[in-house]
């Protein structure tokens, strides 16, 4: 599919389409920005538009998406298409030495099919070091005939050398907007879960097409029922949830999603816009606890949970965060005192 197929990003499109139409490609590209954005499907995009068999007018640079070479392109089985990746085999995904040291060997030679070869190199700042020195080298002296794209959610994790030879070129989530009537049109979803998909993947327009929505409004339920008023008026329900969520290694996952529904009571008892709520069908219990709720506390809670998401790598006792989280937010919603909101 064309350029147009592409949700949002126009600045950065229309900075490649004018290097294409006045024959000033940069050698080298760094496509950066959050991840699942659409950054590596640009990536795909601009390959074909090069190598398009019936490609469109000089003023108009895009690929037609359906001819032999567009179409191995999105295979990557195209011969002037190399797409490097971390090796997930490893315990910690790298790009290393010996990948970057294959593709030395391929872009020896020109191009079989095409102008160019073009490789894309998916997730770059996961570059070893010995893998980062040995395409610095590659990029410090490019062969005419190759172009090279590299994206990064993280580009300040690449070394300063290698981002200083590449094109810079930032990406931004999609409106919200953009993303609800993609959601519309390629997932034929109704309004209630388009909105759900963008706000719980946060402008993540990857995400939002992908993600099973069975399974992630079976999620949101789990949470609610944490949230119920038969869950934090005993203290029994809390421990034995915590410790059942702890055991099926959930504790962090559970933590996100109450960090989310948290931020939606905070919005309606001060009083925000609407659309930013996630679990906006909530509303009825959301007014209920926002009665006799303690913003202050929220808050509080809030940020804590938010200081225990980034120690969950580092050996935390999620079991004893999720019991302490879960306490600390029945007395923020008053219930320790009064019991279920009436």
């Amino acid at each position: 599919m064309p350029f147009h197929d592409i949700t949002g990003h126009e600045r950065p499109i229309a900075s490649i389409k004018a290097a294409l139409s006045h024959g000033r490609l940069a050698h080298a590209y760094l496509f950066h920005g959050e991840a699942h954005i659409g950054k590596a499907l640009t990536a795909m995009r601009l390959a074909q538009a090069l190598n398009c068999e019936r490609p469109y007018p000089a003023d108009d640079q895009d690929s037609c998406g359906l001819c032999r070479s567009c179409v191995q392109i999105l295979a990557r089985t195209h011969p002037d298409f190399v797409v490097i990746e971390p090796d997930q085999e490893l315990a910690v995904p790298q790009i290393k030495i010996e990948q970057v040291r294959d593709l030395e060997q391929q872009f020896i030679y020109r191009p079989l099919m095409g102008e160019r070869k073009i490789c894309l190199i998916d997730d770059a700042d996961r570059l070893t070091i010995g893998a980062a020195n040995a395409l610095l080298k590659t990029l410090e002296e490019p062969p005419g005939h190759g172009l090279f794209i590299l994206i990064s959610s993280r580009p300040q994790a690449l070394p300063i050398t290698i981002r200083s030879r590449c094109q810079s070129l930032r990406f931004s989530p999609p409106a919200h907007t953009q993303i609800e009537a993609a959601l519309i049109l390629k997932r034929e979803l109704p309004p209630s879960d388009t909105h759900f998909l963008t706000l719980f993947t946060e402008g993540r327009i990857g995400e939002a097409l992908t993600l099973d929505l069975e399974a992630l409004r079976a999620r949101q339920r789990e949470c609610l029922d944490l949230v119920a008023p038969a869950t934090l008026t005993s203290i029994t329900n809390i421990l034995t949830s915590a410790e059942s969520l702890a055991k099926a290694d959930r504790g962090v996952e559970v933590l996100t999603w109450l960090r989310r529904w948290i931020r939606d009571l905070v919005i309606v008892l001060v009083g925000g816009d609407r659309e930013y709520l996630l679990h906006l069908d909530q509303m009825e219990q959301l007014h209920r606890y926002a009665q006799q709720a303690d913003v202050g506390s929220l808050l509080d809670l809030l940020n804590e949970i938010e200081r225990t998401e980034q120690q969950a790598t580092r050996h935390l006792n999620v079991h004893m965060a999720l019991e302490t989280i879960l306490l600390r937010l029945r007395d923020a919603l008053g219930l320790a005192q009064t019991g279920a909101p009436a």
